[in-house]
């Protein structure tokens, strides 16, 4: 197997009471795409900004790509490149002219830089509005833009940081399609979501973090597999229903039945797969109950965090630095 890309090893940092990472230990080998999931605090984006050496650990070890992290930074920054939670892009400059700067602070000649630009807005599918303001931009156009910034430079590991976070399904499909070709071509990736089906389309191995500690690591089938049982769900066409639902999934589910009242949706755990949705279907026929939808489906993220930890994280926030920008710029 090749060197681990990072190898980061009993990792501490704290924000005045707040322990964002608590002795985090976590191993991404290269030519894998590694997700990092977790809820808001979990200590996500502490861990990117510190493999980004943007934060210092006060204990533990960090090395990337075989160099540490905290004796040499600078030889660090070289071989990364980090699009954080933001998109850090200059609204009053055009794309092209956004990507030419940054490749100019990465050391390039301006002919380098043009040639660099004119390449990444090829790869990224931006040539139509490279020429245009970047204020013009949709969100999903400004977060292309701001993962092709990180490219100019070719950085050996690429840091994403919730890149998709607020995009509709198409920018977000665009953007998956634009990290499957990076790592074709050869950039590993690390990237952090709340997002179980990001992971599942991009990640070949997934880290778990809940309280600034990995608590599960796997494929995602794997993770999902841990979370417990498969779902049937059901959504209730006429919600007076909704009892008589309950007392029909009861008995074909292998636990109680979940109601979400606000969504007239009904979850219970299934024993047995597609027998079980049989099952299901046949004793809501027998009750003559009218259904908008029912489906077997894998475990939520929400449900994962509740089998591994036995509730939710800390609420949102508490891996941020204290007065820390949320955006703390490029690699």
């Amino acid at each position: 197997m090749a060197e681990p890309i990072i190898e980061a090893d009993g990792l501490v940092r704290r924000f005045g009471k707040v322990e964002a990472l608590a002795g985090l230990d976590l191993t991404a080998h290269s030519g894998q795409v590694t997700a990092v999931l977790g809820p808001n605090g979990a200590g996500k984006t502490t861990f990117v900004r510190t493999v980004a050496t943007l934060v210092r650990p006060e204990a533990g070890r960090l090395r990337v790509a075989g160099v540490d992290a905290a004796r040499h930074p600078g030889r660090v920054r070289q071989i990364i490149g980090l699009a954080g939670q933001y998109a850090a892009v200059e609204p009053t400059m055009t794309g092209r002219e956004n990507l030419r700067m940054v490749a100019r602070l990465y050391g390039r000649s301006r002919r380098q830089a043009a040639g660099g630009a004119q390449e990444v807005l090829a790869r990224l599918g931006l040539e139509d509005v490279a020429d245009r303001r970047v204020a013009t931009y949709s969100g999903g156009l400004r977060r292309r833009l701001d993962l092709g910034a990180t490219l100019v430079g070719a950085p050996r590991l690429l840091l994403l940081d919730e890149p998709t976070t607020g995009l509709d399904p198409r920018s977000r499909n665009h953007l998956w399609d634009a990290i499957r070709d990076l790592v074709a071509r050869g950039t590993d990736v690390l990237l952090t979501t709340q997002y179980l089906d990001e992971a599942d389309q991009l990640a070949h191995q997934v880290a778990i973090i809940d309280h600034g500690r990995v608590i599960a690591h796997g494929r995602p089938a794997e993770l999902k597999a841990r979370a417990g049982r498969d779902m049937i769900e059901v959504r209730a066409r006429h919600p007076a229903d909704l009892p008589a639902l309950v007392r029909a999934l009861a008995p074909v589910g292998a636990g109680e039945p979940r109601v979400d009242a606000g969504t007239g949706r009904v979850a219970v755990p299934a024993a047995g797969g597609p027998r079980a949705l049989t099952a299901a279907v046949r004793a809501l026929g027998d009750l003559g109950l009218a259904v908008d939808d029912i489906a077997l489906r894998r475990p939520t993220l929400d449900e994962v965090f509740l089998t591994l930890t036995g509730g939710p994280s800390r609420p949102g926030g508490g891996d941020r630095p204290e007065h820390a920008p949320e955006h703390a710029g490029r690699a």
